[in-house]
């Protein structure tokens, strides 16, 4: 019972956008356990990494994406003089 109260606390808190270091850590433990791993083993581990660097990817993914970031086109005009 207390896992699925963390589990809601902790979608709650990323929802909110107001997640500390902890609670995601929190979140994360709870999210290996729930695919079964237990604690302090190298699986565990691994899915904490796994967990890990793909929110990184994620962020780095989303601060790469810039719309206004695209070419200029552009054709040059030659613009002369009219003879006097």
């Amino acid at each position: 019972m207390w896992r699925k109260t963390a589990m809601v606390l902790a979608l709650a808190a990323t929802g909110a956008g107001c997640m500390t270091a902890e609670d995601r850590r929190a979140a994360d433990e709870a999210k290996c356990r729930s695919y079964g791993f237990l604690r302090k083993n190298d699986a565990f581990a691994e899915c904490l990494q796994r967990i890990d660097l793909a929110r990184r990817a994620d962020l780095r993914s989303a601060s790469a994406f810039d719309p206004w970031d695209r070419p200029v086109i552009y054709r040059s005009i030659i613009i002369r003089a009219r003879p006097k």
